[in-house]
């Protein structure tokens, strides 16, 4: 059950979506863009975190947002209202389609979003690990319009936007859609569940990029942490201790594993992963 009081807005355009934004704030009213929906309801139910909200506003009927597509300029693009469950069946994106496949169940994963995931405030955030690896392009629409930026250069923990603004669309490079990859998802219990940890990896012509969800308190891609496992001139076990110890966060010490847990359990997916792509074995979700 929900508690909490709040308005309800569906706009249909981009243009009325942020105008809406803005009408709302400068009227005293809280409001928040809503996509997915799954995170919002949840906390909600609990009189969690959207207590203070008094207003949604859905963007998944503007057309923009559910784009699923290449465009002229060679970019896959994925609006932000389109489900994880169709971006696993569509495999247009294969790591990203495998990552997608293993998050929640696959009910779930017909509601959730991209650009819920993404932004949403449940730390794992699996689904940004493909885009942080291809350091993919946002469409961001604003009062000024629509305007383009890497994810890179807006993710600090997690995606930085301004009031009122939102995430329309995510531009992947069409060369990124068919690199050697491997996701690998270790959970406590079940397959589908919140990580231990989940490692995602791209191999772009013979250097390795890794992004890790579950690990630390925020998911993230480190260009430390792929320098030291890059590094040809150190054996794996070397590179691994190494890029262990440019780990950005504290390493997780919870319910679902203790900091020296995920650390063995982190070198060892390390040593496999670097084995398989360097080996030629690429292209496959592991559990």
């Amino acid at each position: 059950m929900i508690t909490t009081d709040f308005e309800y807005y569906c706009p249909q355009s981009i243009a009325e979506a942020v105008d809406l934004f803005k009408q709302l704030s400068d009227s005293g009213i809280r409001p928040l863009f809503y996509n997915g929906g799954t995170e919002i309801i949840t906390l909600m139910r609990i009189n969690s975190f959207y207590t203070h909200v008094n207003a949604v506003i859905d963007i998944k009927r503007i057309p923009e947002c559910s784009v699923f597509e290449m465009d002229e300029h060679n970019y896959l693009v994925i609006g932000a209202s389109v489900p994880l469950a169709e971006i696993e069946e569509n495999m247009a994106f294969p790591l990203l389609s495998k990552n997608c496949s293993r998050i929640a169940d696959h009910t779930s994963r017909e509601k959730i979003t991209l650009g819920g995931n993404v932004c949403g405030h449940i730390k794992y955030k699996e689904a940004i690990l493909p885009l942080l690896l291809t350091n993919s392009t946002l469409v961001i629409a604003d009062e000024k319009g629509l305007h383009e930026v890497l994810i890179q250069d807006v993710f600090d923990k997690e995606i930085i936007l301004e009031p009122g603004s939102f995430i329309v669309q995510f531009k992947i490079e069409k060369r990124f859609l068919s690199m050697p990859y491997i996701n690998k998802k270790m959970t406590k219990i079940d397959r589908i569940g919140y990580p231990l940890m989940t490692v995602s990896a791209i191999q772009i012509k013979k250097e390795i990029r890794f992004a890790f969800s579950g690990l630390c308190e925020t998911p993230f891609y480190s260009y430390e942490i792929d320098e030291s496992l890059n590094n040809e001139e150190n054996s794996v076990k070397k590179r691994i201790n190494a890029a262990i110890k440019k780990i950005p966060e504290p390493i997780l010490d919870d319910i679902e594993g203790s900091a020296g847990y995920r650390k063995f359990v982190l070198s060892n997916i390390l040593e496999e992963i670097m084995m398989k792509l360097n080996g030629g074995g690429g292209n496959e979700a592991i559990s």
